[in-house]
């Protein structure tokens, strides 16, 4: 009981929200990629906007982060990790605006890059060397920084994304929240600790992870087969 969090919101655990598939995170990333190239040939400014959203989506997916996490990060939020150079100065997030308790201040976390998201470096690389100055006011120093102001507000991001989704024809029950439970679920297929995985995320419960865990069929498949293989050879064993 101690260890069971009380949730102001049932949404996380109703049946319409559920984490993408692999097949469908690609399709939406994709979808977003397609998007960008498509409005650049067509000569207009807005492959800028679409290149920011294809961005920070794949950022929260290759960070678990929610939507205000992800759009209030700052330039210097993003730095090297001395443990693993080979991801530069995208191998730590720090997360200053991280979702709080009710009266409290916004929890900070540190979120580490992992080898089976290396490939957000990249994409990292290219939205601040390349496409994040066509963009940027002078003095700004938001990650994602919208064309009038500091940053992207939250709507705008949800607008944004919504678009591409729709366009991906992806369920409406995938939204932006569903890249936070992606990443939860796909690091719990690809054997991470449950504990490591729950401080990546800023749980302060592991019921909460535990919510946000939508293991594929084929995943469970393969436990069971595991499961069968591991008694078959202590079978063998004893009888040997």
């Amino acid at each position: 009981e101690w260890n069971t969090a009380r949730h102001s919101q049932s949404a996380i655990g109703a049946p319409g929200k559920r984490p993408y598939t692999r097949d469908e995170i690609q399709d939406l990333f994709d979808c977003a990629d397609d998007r960008v190239l498509r409005i650049r040939r067509a000569g207009s400014k807005g492959w800028i906007p679409a290149f920011r959203i294809a961005t920070m989506m794949k950022a929260a997916y290759a960070w678990g982060l929610r939507r205000n996490e992800v759009r209030q990060l700052d330039l210097v939020d993003l730095a090297s990790n001395p443990r693993a150079r080979q991801f530069g100065d995208s191998g730590i997030v720090y997360v200053r605006f991280g979702k709080a308790m009710r009266g409290a201040p916004p929890k900070r976390r540190t979120v580490l890059t992992l080898p089976e998201f290396d490939w957000i470096v990249e994409c990292m690389r290219q939205w601040k060397d390349e496409v994040r100055p066509l963009l940027a006011p002078p003095g700004s120093t938001a990650l994602w920084p919208s064309e009038r102001s500091g940053m992207l507000a939250a709507d705008s991001v949800s607008r944004a994304f919504n678009e591409v989704r729709r366009e991906a024809n992806l369920d409406d029950g995938l939204d932006f929240h569903s890249l936070r439970r992606s990443y939860v679920t796909h690091l719990v297929e690809d054997g991470y600790d449950a504990f490591f995985i729950q401080q990546q995320v800023g749980h302060e419960h592991a019921s909460t992870t535990s919510i946000y865990t939508g293991l594929s069929p084929d995943y469970r498949a393969r436990v069971v087969d595991d499961a069968i293989t591991r008694m078959a050879a202590q079978l063998t064993t004893k009888e040997t």
